[in-house]
């Protein structure tokens, strides 16, 4: 059992569970910490644990058949992984890895206590599901991202949503080709455009941003 409870804070939907089923949570709860940059699951593994996330960010990202990589989604602190959740409910093994981007503080719920969970706690499903049907509909988003908007939109939008409080990402065209899911190619001659209109300035590692009103604008175009 964890001797520090206020781990359940962090998770709202946990707030309306009934004493018996709170006490079967805080007996099968193990904490857990990763190092940035570990690989917390990948392809072929079996799910053994949910993973409620307490701090730190996770990214779940997937190789396709062609070698490409795409980033799915992240998993924040208040959140549980979907993937990981997809895969105990269909007793199947993951399709992509989760990778931890930061330092990582996290609540590991074992299968035999999650099965346990769901089947006799109503508010237990609900805040399972809740956090599910979320997610399959971020991932229907991603989709049709990637399947009908424009590249210069999504550039414009990732760089918004990547930036620092300085207003520059610290990643290599071939890291946002991965989260945008192309080509490094493909990014490379939009940042170049972006360059040439005074957007951005690009170096090894780096992209500033210069004019964010400009990319916004392009970000926010139908």
């Amino acid at each position: 059992m964890l001797k520090d409870l206020t781990w359940r804070q962090t998770f709202p939907g946990l707030a309306g569970l009934s004493a018996a089923v709170t006490d079967l949570l805080d007996r099968s709860a193990v904490s857990a910490t990763v190092k940035k940059g570990t690989v917390i699951f990948g392809p072929g593994n079996p799910a053994e644990n949910l993973l409620l996330l307490v701090s730190g960010t996770v990214r779940v990202q997937q190789l396709s058949e062609a070698g490409r990589e795409i980033v799915l989604y992240r998993v924040h602190a208040g959140e549980s992984c979907v993937l990981t959740t997809a895969c105990l409910l269909a007793f199947e093994d993951y399709s992509a890895e989760g990778i931890a981007e930061t330092d990582v503080e996290a609540i590991l719920i074992p299968r035999d206590a999650f099965d346990e969970l769901m089947s006799v706690s109503k508010e237990f499903r609900a805040f399972v599901f809740e956090a599910y049907s979320k997610r399959i509909t971020d991932l229907f988003m991603v989709i049709e991202e990637i399947a009908f908007k424009r590249m210069d939109i999504r550039v414009a939008q990732k760089l918004l949503e990547l930036k620092d409080a300085q207003g520059t990402l610290h990643l290599t065209h071939q890291q946002l080709a991965v989260e945008l899911g192309t080509a490094r190619e493909v990014i490379s001659r939009q940042l170049k455009e972006f360059e040439r209109r005074g957007w951005v300035t690009l170096s090894r590692g780096n992209i500033e941003l210069r004019d964010a009103s400009a990319i916004g604008r392009l970000a926010d175009a139908p």
